[in-house]
């Protein structure tokens, strides 16, 4: 038996439109030929920021875009990437692959590209190998609008008024490639640099410190407790976690578009592991602040296997099936239950890396929306939106000794009071016939869209850009309240349902 009953009535919380945010780092070919293209090239280009890679990741309503990094920003220094570009210093992206990076893409040129997107730029800042005065000095440079050496160099470089900068990282993944740090060293430093992250101006920063690693608990317990001032309040507004599928000693032993029924399932159910991770970090965070001060924000998630054959394994460059668009369903599913605690999210990465939703040809012109792209342009209808209690019944898929729900699903309401119910079907065999009792509302009518392909391994290409891509969904029955509907095998699919 499939079965949901939502709640259309009642429902408190709201579904950001952030835990939908992007990443973009200084990684292979995400910012280089994915975002930037350069002025005198010949892909139709804005400033030097590629026209088509905008106009798709406005039509799915991008709201915040990460930058630099990743390990990146920890080793990157703000100032060498601004003023005349031919004038900037060069330096090796140790981290990822070893190439030189020419700093043609800096503070500006990343600004523009969030004007152009209508998104908000989400900074991060290094703490692993930058001082307190460089932070400092960035967040003036930005957001000062009098008379300082900051804001004088920044009208210098051809911009008169402070940009409005809301999310500020403090540091990222200081536990690892961002200085090796203990929770104890990295909270203390944490509580020194962002004294230092000032507000000017009308210009307010949500400060949001490195968070943990997977199931690091103790980092999650010693930052909730020692990251407050002598009053005891909060210095941070949030922390983020960052979780892959699959985890870093396994991933070279999967590729994107190669794989089994058994690979299959074990890359959907680790996926899942992400609920256990919220929860269990959510229950540590309640005892320190059971008012919800402070988000819980994932700003790295997605797949990541090995990259493709006869790509640089260091660019992170890995095709995209229908696997990536139902692991991304269930993903998003895991954070709209959880939008009372997380704020934010931000899938790895935009363009060309890891579980990206673009793909640009290296040496050509063309690009493609991936299977994971159509996903959040799908439930973009859940910016923004209340969230609905849902009860969720539904059989199990099994495969070899793996097993896990066959169905996820999540619901929300939005301002014109159309009641949106987002599900993804893992089963690869089988269609189902779900029945949703909706209470306290009388539909009107439902409109249904779904995304599926021939394979499991189904992705697009080049040559074949719409071999996976959304269609419509005619198996979406109402009567009274009662709404069934057939769903696909290995499908994700949006119900909308009308008011009266």
């Amino acid at each position: 038996m499939n079965q949901i009953v939502v709640n259309a009535d009642l429902g408190q919380a709201t579904i950001s439109r952030h835990i939908y945010g992007h990443f973009a780092e200084h990684l292979g070919r995400c910012i280089y030929g994915g975002f930037w293209v350069g002025e005198d090239s010949s892909i139709p280009n804005t400033r030097g920021i590629r026209n088509d890679v905008v106009a798709a990741l406005r039509a799915v309503g991008i709201p915040n875009l990460r930058w630099p990094g990743g390990c990146f920003a920890d080793e990157y220094h703000w100032m060498d990437g601004i003023g005349p570009r031919e004038q900037r210093p060069t330096m090796i992206n140790t981290h990822w692959g070893g190439v030189t990076e020419n700093n043609h893409f800096g503070t500006h040129e990343y600004l523009d590209l969030c004007e152009q997107l209508g998104c908000e730029p989400y900074i991060c800042g290094n703490v692993g190998s930058g001082t307190v005065q460089e932070m400092q000095q960035w967040v003036e440079y930005l957001t000062f609008d009098g008379v300082s050496p900051m804001a004088d160099l920044r009208r210098s470089n051809g911009r008169e008024a402070p940009w409005n900068i809301r999310f500020w990282g403090v540091g990222n993944e200081n536990w690892g490639c961002g200085g090796s740090m203990t929770a104890e060293h990295y909270a203390n430093e944490y509580r020194r640099y962002q004294t230092y992250v000032r507000d000017f101006g009308d210009n307010r920063i949500y400060k949001i410190a490195c968070g943990p690693r997977n199931d690091d608990y103790h980092w999650t317990e010693v930052l909730m407790r020692n990251a407050r001032n002598m009053r005891g309040n909060f210095l941070m507004h949030a922390h983020a976690l960052h979780y892959y599928t699959p985890d870093a000693p396994y991933r070279l032993q999967h590729r994107a578009t190669e794989f089994g029924e058994s690979e299959w399932i074990n890359i959907l159910r680790t996926a899942t592991v992400m609920d256990e991770l919220i929860t269990k970090h959510s229950a540590i965070m309640d005892q320190y602040d059971p008012d919800k001060q402070v988000g819980l924000i994932v700003d790295e998630w997605g797949t990541w296997f090995a990259a493709e054959p006869g790509t640089n394994p260091r660019f992170l460059y890995q095709q995209n099936s229908l696997r990536d668009a139902l692991v991304a369903a269930l993903t998003l599913n895991i954070f709209n239950h959880h939008c009372q605690r997380v704020t934010m999210a931000n899938i790895a990465q935009t363009v060309n890396v890891l579980q990206a939703l673009i793909l640009t040809e290296e040496g050509g012109d063309r690009m493609l929306l991936t299977p994971t792209y159509h996903v959040f342009e799908m439930y973009k209808v859940h910016h923004d939106a209340t969230l609905l209690p849902l009860d969720l019944h539904c059989d199990d898929y099994t495969c070899d000794d793996e097993a896990m729900p066959s169905l996820s699903a999540s619901a929300s309401r939005d301002a014109e009071g159309n009641v949106n119910i987002t599900l993804c079907h893992v089963n690869p065999h089988q269609d189902v016939e779900v029945r949703c009792e909706v209470r306290g509302m009388a539909p009107s009518g439902v409109r249904g869209r779904v995304l599926t392909a021939d394979q499991m391994t189904s992705h697009n290409t080049f040559d074949a850009p719409d071999r996976v891509r959304p269609a419509e969904l005619e198996t979406a029955a109402i009567q009274g309240n009662q709404l069934t509907v057939t769903v696909p095998a290995k499908s994700v699919v949006v119900l909308q349902l009308q008011g009266a």
